[in-house]
């Protein structure tokens, strides 16, 4: 079954025919063909539905295909043999090229899929198969910008032509700054123009974070906080979730100038940055004026009445009964407002994951297309647990020990952290029992038969030479699985991932914990920690610290609060923590100008001994195991240069004329 749960107005939206594929199809369409403006510009409800297709365009980065890749960074490693024709790996191996083709991948779905056919990158689909990122952007930017040259054809009423304008004013800041984030600079093109007039020559990035930072302050002036509390929202309210709202547009207002504000902007692509000291050199111009819209968005959340709110974090000091290792609470549930929601809901009859947190998601189009096959992609194949394709996405050691510091605050390298490798996993930060599944983890919560091939594997040996870690084809190449984006009981024993659980799992564009984030660096470049922007109470400090207090997790240490520096690499930290596993550490080490940076360059697995028996772990908490020799293996180094900072084009595009240029070293 196939439904748009945001679609309010479907009407005339999929009457425009405008190029599907690349830059060059784009081009080669006339203005006056795309669509009839006596009817798609009429009224309120035919604009709007115009305008919903471009938010039918919105990629799905988890499920854009069976097997989805969309970690780029150190944080993750996929295991061999399936595992080797993906992104992931092809980023490992310096291949950007390889993003041409790859059908696994969010960011192109015009590739050739493996055995045969074409995805078609329809944007009138409701396939999520049919959506990406670069097939999608210059037809959506088109659109918004055919809309825009004809917002005074409505007949409408002030709020009716706001919330067009608004949305599309959005839109095109949106899609030019996810391309951006990837690509650089480029054309920035407010009008729709075809073949003949397109010649105009790439500009720098904070040349077009401008003019994108100018839309989206547009749009946040035109549009609500909550479409339900409009004249034409309340028609349909409860419907209106995944609406554009001025949340979405100062968010992103946000995020495009802290990104301008980066290292890389700054200084430029290169290596050598962490020692050099230019991988703190933000512009604070750029810095500041970020804050400032962050700043109003945090200041609307904290000071009145809006949808927008952190989700509790269930199982961890405040209820007894409740069960972190399983998203409970002391029921047995997983809550639907709680952190867990975020990622996946179960049990919620496919609600759309996000909750209070969602700010920018794209269309839940699909029940139980969650099951085919991205839950099914976190976990142990061995014997057969988790069915189907034998992908593994896995977290890697070294990301797990930087992410995850100490619930007292610390990173585990502090020497005042009390960190013991005896005891790698007792009082860590309360995120890494939600999310990681280590050594002598439950990980089938049913009985297991003692009989079944299953029951040596109820609980993980995840230690070296473990029954989960002597296959890399099956089992964990570096001692950990993440149960984050999907739990634990997605199995063939406890059946998550069957029809009956209603799981839902989906990852919004940006989250509120993020704006937090952002905020919190958009302040440390600015000014430091004490960096309060001029509309919010708070400080850069405090952001943090506000995570941190919805997880139960101490403050920033004052060490840290007290040096420019070391403040960022906290901010870092706890961004990596917070964050993890949901596509943004590769643009992240990507801005920082630590992508070429050692150790950020190397995927590294645990290695250690068991000093406890089996039946320990059947009747203690695993936190609380010793174990020996508790050290790194280093599984790969990517070997990149300065030209690995940003994606190269398609040759289609660039030789389509000489201002289009490659990017340096492609």
């Amino acid at each position: 079954m196939k439904k748009f749960k945001y679609i309010a107005y479907c009407a005339l939206g999929l009457a425009s025919t405008l190029g599907l594929a690349s830059c060059e199809d784009y081009l080669d369409k006339e203005p006056d063909t795309d669509v009839k403006p006596e009817t798609a510009f009429l009224n309120f409800r035919n604009f709007q539905g115009y305008v919903e297709e471009i938010y039918n365009c919105i990629p799905n980065k988890e499920s854009c295909y069976w097997t989805t890749t969309f970690n780029w960074g150190e944080d993750e490693i996929l295991n061999t043999g399936l595992g080797d024709g993906h992104l992931t790996r092809q980023f490992d191996l310096g291949n950007y090229k390889a993003w041409y083709n790859q059908v696994q991948s969010w960011l192109c779905a015009s590739a050739s899929v493996v055995g045969g056919g074409n995805r078609n990158p329809n944007p009138t689909s409701t396939d999520k198969f049919a959506h990406s990122l670069v097939d999608h952007a210059w037809y959506c930017i088109r659109k918004a910008n055919l809309g825009l040259q004809n917002i005074d054809k409505i007949t409408a009423t002030r709020e009716e032509k706001n919330l067009i304008a608004g949305q599309l004013y959005f839109f095109r800041g949106w899609w030019y700054e996810e391309m951006m984030a990837f690509f650089g600079g480029l054309p920035y093109m407010t009008e729709p123009i075809d073949a003949s007039q397109f010649n105009l020559p790439r500009m720098s990035y904070r040349e077009c974070a401008d003019l994108a930072a100018a839309d989206f302050r547009k749009a946040a002036d035109l549009l609500p906080m909550d479409w339900d509390e409009t004249t034409v929202g309340k028609v349909n309210k409860g419907k209106n979730s995944n609406r554009i709202t001025k949340a979405a547009a100062l968010g992103y207002l946000g995020k495009v100038l802290l990104y301008a504000a980066s290292p890389l902007h700054e200084k430029g692509a290169q290596v050598g940055a962490s020692k050099n000291g230019n991988t703190y050199a933000y512009n604070q111009e750029y810095a500041k004026k970020s804050a400032e819209a962050l700043g109003e968005l945090l200041n609307l959340v904290e000071t009145t009445s809006t949808k927008y709110a952190l989700a509790k974090f269930v199982g961890v000091y405040d209820e007894e009964g409740a069960s972190i290792y399983n998203h409970s609470d002391k029921n047995g549930k997983t809550p639907i407002d709680c952190y867990s929601s975020l990622f996946y809901t179960e049990g919620f009859n496919w609600r759309q994951p996000g909750g209070t947190e969602a700010i920018m998601r794209g269309p839940a189009t699909e029940v139980n297309g969650s099951n085919w096959n991205f839950a099914k992609l976190w976990g142990t194949k061995t014997a057969g647990i988790v069915e189907h394709d034998a992908l593994i996405h896995q977290p890697t050691a070294n990301y797990v020990d930087y992410a995850y510091g100490m619930a007292n605050g610390l990173p585990i390298t502090d020497p005042e952290s009390g960190y013991d490798p005896t005891h790698p996993f007792l009082n860590r930060d309360p995120r890494f029992y939600h999310d990681i599944v280590f050594d002598g983890f439950k990980y089938i919560k049913e009985k297991v038969g003692a009989d079944s091939d299953k029951k040596p594997y109820e609980y993980c040996q995840m230690y070296t030479g473990g029954n989960l870690r002597i296959d890399n084809d099956q089992a964990s190449r570096t001692g950990y699985y993440t149960q984050k984006l999907a739990p634990h009981t997605a199995n063939v024993i406890d059946g998550v991932y069957n029809w009956g659980s209603s799981l839902s799992c989906y990852l919004s564009y940006m989250r509120l914990a993020e704006v937090y984030l952002l905020y919190a660096e958009a302040g440390a470049a600015a000014g430091g920690a004490s960096y309060k922007s001029s509309n919010y109470s708070k400080t850069a400090e405090d952001a943090i610290n506000t995570i941190r207090d919805r997880v139960g997790a101490a403050h920033v240490n004052a060490k840290y609060t007290a040096d420019k520096n070391l403040f960022m690499d906290e901010v870092r930290r706890e961004r990596a923590c917070e964050l993890s596993f949901e596509g943004h550490r590769w643009n992240d080490l990507q801005r920082w100008l630590l992508l070429t940076e050692y150790p950020y360059t190397i995927k590294q697995s645990a290695e250690f001994s068991r000093k406890e028996s089996d039946e320990f772990y059947t009747q203690n908490d695993p936190r609380e195991a010793e174990v020996a020799g508790y050290g790194y293996k280093t599984i790969l180094e990517r070997s990149y240069d300065s030209k690995h900072y940003f994606l190269p084009f398609k040759e289609a595009d660039v030789n389509l004329y000489q201002g289009f240029t490659q990017n340096p070293g492609w």
